[in-house]
């Protein structure tokens, strides 16, 4: 094994020093941040057009029912035709003409009101319209069984119920899906990392077969050796990227506290909110300010440092098995258009971890599918993820879950890679012949 640090040597070297990816490590974050602030700006840009109804309401209804918005103004037509009124708005360039009709009841008018546009009317704005005649029929409705109008307005108030820990602090909603969100993000950049790096190990491994190169590389060195060699050199450059990632994030992260004035430490002012009070004693219930605060104060304690930490542990152990995989295929096939028969198998656990993930995790973090996909080596890169933001012990991942995880993705790592080199070290030197999964079963017995 004592060219084993040669190889990954080399393999690193090959990898930090290639242009695209020196361009792709320091741009990357930019692209990034700069693609964020570019949807944000084409959402606003979008979100500003300003929408001109025009309303002809010859009913006794709906009087001061229609109110301006940002997004929504409205035009009163009255003593004119509707055929006047549709012209004229035509004319003027207007969104559209809501049409309400003379009628005595209320129901007669909603089922004979037209709202007339050029073109199929966007659908916010049909919610708005729509939502408007439902409240007003909802009100005459419980008018006429003897409701008043101040029981109505009453009754119509939305219930939320507050919520606490058992120790008397203020708890909010939504704080799991956030947090399983932010689990989420790190998980996906292991599945395309996995991908992407897994990748270059295999056309790697196919360039070199296909030139013959790998015939005088594997006469002073043992395939098994050539392979850990391949799959670690990579590895290290992917960490070398994520570390300069991170450090470039957390430099544009306090630029941007700094060009927005932010003060990370203020957002401890929230704690001011539960300071004081015992278990025994009901919390206050916070205003929309305090609110604000406690989710900023949720994401401030999030343990940043041990989710780092264990994103580098699981993307490194992920990456190592699905790399060794990508290795074996790679000396399997002749080009890179017979792996696609192989890539499909390999990334299907990825999506699932994706999708099935995120779907247990927001219902249940600790429910049985979440713990499974989370032990389940495969798997548990991703999926274990969106389960650390809730911390690790009480309230969170049990500890054996978290060591057990790990555990298995070690022991996962170390059989498939003694599997893949089987496979590695038939196919390395096989050409012209297409493999199929029958032959490469009859690879693991030699």
């Amino acid at each position: 094994m004592n060219k084993l640090p040669l190889i990954i040597k080399r393999e690193y070297f090959a990898k930090v020093r290639n242009k695209s990816f020196v361009v792709m490590t320091f741009l990357s974050p930019i692209l990034m941040v700069g693609m964020v602030v570019l949807i944000a700006y084409l959402t606003k840009i979008n979100d500003n057009e300003k929408r001109v109804i025009c309303i002809l309401n010859e009913s006794d209804f709906f009087s001061n029912e229609f109110v301006i918005t940002k997004s929504t103004s409205y035009v009163n037509f009255s003593n004119i035709s509707l055929e006047a009124a549709k012209d004229s708005t035509a004319n003027m360039g207007y969104y559209g003409l809501l049409y309400i009709p003379d009628e005595s009841d209320l129901e007669k008018v909603t089922e004979r009101s037209f709202l007339y546009t050029k073109e199929a009317p966007n659908t916010s704005v049909l919610d708005k319209i729509e939502n408007i005649f439902q409240e007003r029929l909802r009100q005459q409705r419980l008018q006429e069984m003897g409701v008043s109008a101040k029981d109505f307005s009453a009754m119509d108030n939305r219930f939320e119920i507050n919520i606490a820990t058992f120790a008397g602090e203020t708890n909010i909603k939504g704080i799991n899906e956030i947090k399983a969100l932010i689990g989420g993000g790190f998980g996906y950049l292991i599945m395309m990392f996995i991908i992407i790096y897994g990748g270059f190990v295999m056309r790697s491994v196919i360039e070199e077969k296909t030139s013959r190169i790998i015939e005088v590389i594997i006469s002073s060195v043992k395939p098994f050796q050539l392979m850990l060699g391949k799959i670690i050199g990579t590895s290290l450059a992917g960490i070398t990227q994520f570390a300069i990632w991170i450090v470039s994030a957390s430099l544009l992260l306090l630029v941007a506290f700094s060009i927005l004035d932010i003060n990370p430490s203020a957002l401890n002012s929230s704690s001011q909110i539960t300071t004081g009070m015992g278990a025994n004693m009901a919390p206050p219930i916070p205003t929309v300010d305090q609110t604000m605060q406690l989710y900023a104060q949720e994401l401030f304690d999030i343990p940043w440092a041990m989710l780092i930490t264990f994103f580098l542990v699981y993307f490194i152990l992920g990456y190592l098995i699905y790399s060794s995989i990508y290795a074996a295929i790679g000396a399997a096939v002749d080009n890179e258009t017979d792996t696609q028969q192989f890539i499909f198998p390999i990334i299907l656990p990825l999506m699932l971890a994706i999708y099935v993930g995120f779907f247990s995790v927001f219902s249940n973090p600790h429910g049985p599918i979440a713990v499974g996909f989370s032990l389940f080596p495969l798997t548990s890169p991703i999926v274990m993820l969106m389960r650390l933001p809730g911390g690790i012990g009480d309230g969170g991942v049990p500890i054996w879950e978290l060591v057990t995880s790990i555990l298995l993705l070690i022991i996962t790592f170390a059989g498939i890679v003694w599997l893949a080199s089987k496979i590695y070290r038939v196919g390395i030197l096989m050409y012209g012949k297409k493999p199929t999964y029958k032959e490469l079963l009859k690879w693991l017995k030699y």
